[in-house]
């Protein structure tokens, strides 16, 4: 067989390794070894699954690089689209058997000499996205698609890859190998209907995160709860104090002369007036007034009516 004819034949071969109809997935390889092909499925956790098939064959003479050359150049105008037609009537079979909506998309391939210390590879690269491939169910089980089974030939490996996150509850039948993300089983090796079958199972709920969190919160709480226990109630018609108005020490002789301001500014004004409004006359802080006024409510001179927001201070019958 010639090299142009083998990789035709080459080329069906994995169209029908990718088929899902029964039966269909225990066709013969071609009857050559000088190739390997890797299948992997990488599993996303919305139930898709991107496959990829490499193929890998080497270019020992001038005749394969040309042969392969000529493979390349027909890629995307025959095997592509053959791919492409299988894989779309292989899922919708898929879905039938399944009962889930499936859609095949994405399609692409490639071809591209490599060149190694080992020597110099043709390597083909197919790959497209198989929508509601696993059962999402909290984890992600696969097999129910594979309605036939699986064929692998002598050197040919099938990789399930599955999220971050994800464990491996079952794998059937056990795969040759399990690395990171990955299983791995080798050919040559048939599968039967329903396998590989794989169930994964979820990301655990980060509970000491979580519980972190919580213990915070009620320490945050309980914390504030003391804060305001402690802190003492506002007298009768307080208005908090602006925390950049610093009150400043007054000598005896200037106390007694504010609070002789603040009364006759008062009695001028019909005998009531609002805080504000005598803290703006007088053109001292906040807290100074304040406290004045909080010295002449104790000795009964004043009054203070809350009035919304404000205090409206007003002379008692007689002070002064």
């Amino acid at each position: 067989m010639d090299k142009l004819t083998w990789y035709r034949v080459l080329a069906i071969a994995i169209l029908l390794l990718l088929c899902t109809l029964p039966g269909v997935w225990a066709a013969p390889a071609p009857a050559t070894t000088d190739y390997t092909t890797t299948y992997t499925i990488t599993l996303q956790k919305d139930g898709s699954a991107l496959w990829t098939v490499e193929y890998r064959t080497p270019l020992a003479t001038g005749e394969d690089l040309n042969n392969f050359g000529n493979y390349s150049s027909d890629l995307d105008s025959v095997y592509l689209p053959q791919l492409e037609d299988l894989m779309q009537r292989s899922v919708a079979q898929a879905a039938v058997g399944t009962s889930r909506p499936m859609e095949a998309d994405n399609f692409s391939g490639n071809a591209v000499v490599q060149t190694s210390p080992t020597g110099k590879f043709g390597v083909v690269t197919y790959s497209f996205s198989w929508t509601n491939f696993s059962v999402t169910d909290g984890g992600l089980t696969i097999g129910d698609a594979f309605a036939g089974g699986l064929y692998l030939d002598k050197d040919s490996t099938l990789i399930v890859r599955y999220p971050q996150g994800y464990t491996v509850a079952s794998a059937d039948p056990v795969p040759d190998q399990q690395s990171g993300d990955g299983l791995i089983w080798y050919g040559l090796r048939s599968f039967g209907p329903g396998e590989p079958q794989v169930v994964l199972a979820g990301p655990a709920f980060p509970v000491l995160p979580a519980g972190l969190v919580i213990i915070v919160i009620i320490i945050a709480a309980a914390g504030f709860m003391i804060y305001r226990k402690r802190r003492p109630d506002p007298g009768p018609g307080d208005v908090p104090e602006d925390p950049d108005d610093h009150a400043y020490p007054l000598s005896e002789a200037d106390r007694v002369s504010l609070e002789e301001r603040i009364v006759q500014l008062i009695r001028a004004n019909g005998g009531e007036q609002f805080q504000s409004e005598i803290v703006k006359v007088l053109g001292m802080p906040k807290s100074t007034v304040s406290s004045t006024l909080n010295d002449l409510h104790r000795r009964g001179l004043i009054q203070k009516i809350k009035k919304g927001r404000e205090n409206l201070i007003r002379l008692v019958d007689g002070s002064g």
